[in-house]
């Protein structure tokens, strides 16, 4: 092999720093028929047409979106629930978190009811920590993840009413630590949490000054269809 950094074992280019993001980009649909109508998402069949001319046929789930968030205490614990999930079969270790279904809802403001719901906790300090798709596969469905610190307890919000799996949920603490060493286990597995965890724990080295400001721009969420 030469000393040219362009030039690699598998022959592929070399992204630059400046070029690692995903690209909005959406091909033609030719046609969408609604198979079905849920109380949160709807499944649908589009005909798309390839950049080569072909038509190919696509199944997905339309989803409002969710807000997560990993809550650090000043002994760097992380408050997660206890929730269980039907269609997986497991009562997972979570993060607070929330569908944005709330209409015109700020994407903050509904991380931070989740929290009062769910933990009865608010923050003074608030970051973005990680955006993500959650299974760009089979669901739009977009997640933004935030850091919250400096917490102190609060009371649920007015009307809010636990019902249904949250009745069987419970709050804990966990050490960030043990729980990136989880994670990598594979003994927690919900993905806001395994995204927010390993996330958080690289914040962490730098102080979390290379997170962005509660209020940063998702552009994903300007660019749903």
């Amino acid at each position: 092999m030469s000393g040219d950094p362009s030039e690699t074992v598998l022959g592929a280019p070399v992204l630059g720093a400046g070029e690692l993001a995903d690209q909005p980009l959406s091909w033609p649909v030719l046609r969408r028929e609604v198979m079905a109508r849920g109380r949160i998402t709807t499944m649908v069949d589009e005909q798309v047409r390839t950049p080569e001319g072909d038509t190919i046929t696509r199944q997905y789930l339309l989803h409002p979106g969710a807000v997560g968030v990993i809550a650090l205490d000043e002994q760097e614990r992380v408050v997660l629930v206890r929730q269980y999930r039907h269609p997986v079969r497991h009562r997972l270790l979570e993060p607070p978190a929330g569908l944005l279904d709330v209409a015109e809802e700020d994407w903050l403001v509904g991380a931070q009811r989740e929290l009062a719901e769910e933990a009865e906790l608010a923050a003074r300090d608030w970051r973005v920590l990680v955006d993500q798709f959650v299974s760009p596969g089979s669901t739009e469905e977009s997640v933004r993840i935030y850091l919250a610190r400096d917490l102190h307890p609060v009371d649920r919000p007015d009307g809010f009413v636990v019902e249904g799996e949250e009745l069987d949920m419970d709050v804990v603490l966990a050490p960030l630590a043990d729980l990136v060493a989880a994670v990598l286990a594979g003994r927690v597995q919900n993905p806001l949490a395994v995204a927010g965890v390993l996330a958080t724990e690289v914040a962490r080295r730098d102080g979390f000054a290379s997170l962005r400001p509660a209020d940063a721009p998702w552009p994903v969420r300007d660019s749903r269809p």
